[in-house]
């Protein structure tokens, strides 16, 4: 396949397999630009699968660029929300490649934030036992997150993306120019994914973050990029080193057990992903000062930035005994013992246990 075709003003981020690459292009106009889908696979089909919000605003745009490139290109509307990640919107896609008698070649553009990315991506590695797909992610949460690094899934009721596989993009198209129509909420909750990786890897932008807060919340375009950029370039940077969560990727899910907990206890949708994992940040940066790795101080520096982000600081009251069952079912336990991602300091974090009397403590502190 031949090499993204780039803008000057455009970033490509690549990353890097062993024998396999593809790019993260991040860019404004992206969607309609004909260069960000140059040297994809030929092939007679394509879908643009998206959900009913997502493809009002830019379907018709993707698929203007995408006609001359795919005689037969059709679109799949998926139901909106973080409930519809699940086994009947799996279903829903895969009834249609085979309704439409899609074959190995047909390719799978997934247009939308993380949930139509996991649905997707997941769809594409069960079809035929695998068939190409492109991230296209419109979403913040999205760009610098869950588009990125190949990890696909549906939710289970026991358990958020418990149910999935590792499966590549050919690329990733972070048009930047998305994000101006994200509602606040979404923006927000996408900084939590953003804030993420100052400390499990990058104390320097950790600080630029604090520094741009300002910036990112109105949405200046030079201020979104920078966050995208270097958010994946971390991720590029891990995945490249662990493709399949072995040993240093389990660092990106640092918040993400206490939150996980948090989405499936209340059922998955009512916090938005990025919602819980900013809390999940909070009351993990508080274990790792209590297990005596992160200064109380530095504990500080991290809520309130994210408190200054508009995200939340107390989860829901589960009770500490449902949050440590919920949390057993988390992909990082080993013979049921829990293990969490945790900060030793600013931009270095490791994956450790800790007893559940101390989590309980943290529980407590961090619940209202």
């Amino acid at each position: 396949m031949a090499d993204t075709v780039v803008d000057r003003n455009d970033i490509r981020v690549p990353i890097e397999l062993g024998d396999r690459r593809y790019d993260i292009l991040i860019g404004s106009n992206l969607l309609a630009r004909p260069s960000a889908w140059a040297g994809l696979p030929k092939a007679s089909s394509a879908v643009i699968v998206s959900n009913t919000t997502v493809a009002a605003l830019y379907a018709s745009r993707l698929k203007a660029a995408l006609a001359p490139l795919y005689p037969n290109l059709q679109v799949i509307e998926l139901p909106d929300g973080e409930a519809h990640k699940d086994w009947a919107t799996l279903n829903q896609i895969l009834t249609h490649l085979l309704e439409a008698a899609c074959d190995r070649k047909t390719v799978l553009f997934a247009l939308g934030g993380g949930v139509v990315g996991d649905v997707t991506g997941f769809a594409a590695a069960c079809y035929m036992r695998g068939v190409p797909f492109v991230q296209v992610p419109t979403t913040l949460l999205a760009q610098v997150d869950s588009s990125v690094g190949g990890k696909t899934a549906i939710n289970h009721p026991l358990g958020k993306n418990m149910i999935g596989a590792f499966y590549q993009p050919l690329r990733v198209v972070a048009d930047l120019d998305t994000l101006q129509s994200l509602p606040p909420r979404e923006l927000v909750a996408g900084l939590a994914e953003v804030i993420k990786y100052g400390p499990i890897a990058d104390e320097t932008f950790l600080g630029w973050i604090e520094d741009h807060l300002g910036a990112l919340l109105a949405r200046d375009p030079a201020a979104l990029a920078y966050a995208v950029q270097r958010s994946c370039e971390i991720k590029a940077r891990i995945v490249g080193q662990d493709e399949r969560e072995a040993g240093v990727r389990a660092h990106l899910n640092f918040g993400h057990t206490f939150g996980h907990a948090i989405e499936t206890g209340l059922g998955h949708g009512e916090w938005l992903h990025g919602e819980a994992v900013g809390c999940g940040m909070v009351m993990a940066a508080d274990l790792s000062a209590r297990l005596g790795l992160l200064p109380v101080a530095q504990a500080e520096r991290l809520t309130r930035l994210i408190h200054a982000a508009g995200l939340r600081l107390k989860g829901p009251s589960l009770g500490a005994d449902r949050y440590l069952e919920l949390m057993r079912h988390d992909k990082k336990s080993e013979g049921g013992e829990i293990r969490f991602v945790v900060i030793e300091s600013l931009g270095r974090a490791a994956v450790r246990p800790a007893p559940d009397a101390l989590v309980r403590q943290v529980i407590a502190a961090h619940t209202a």
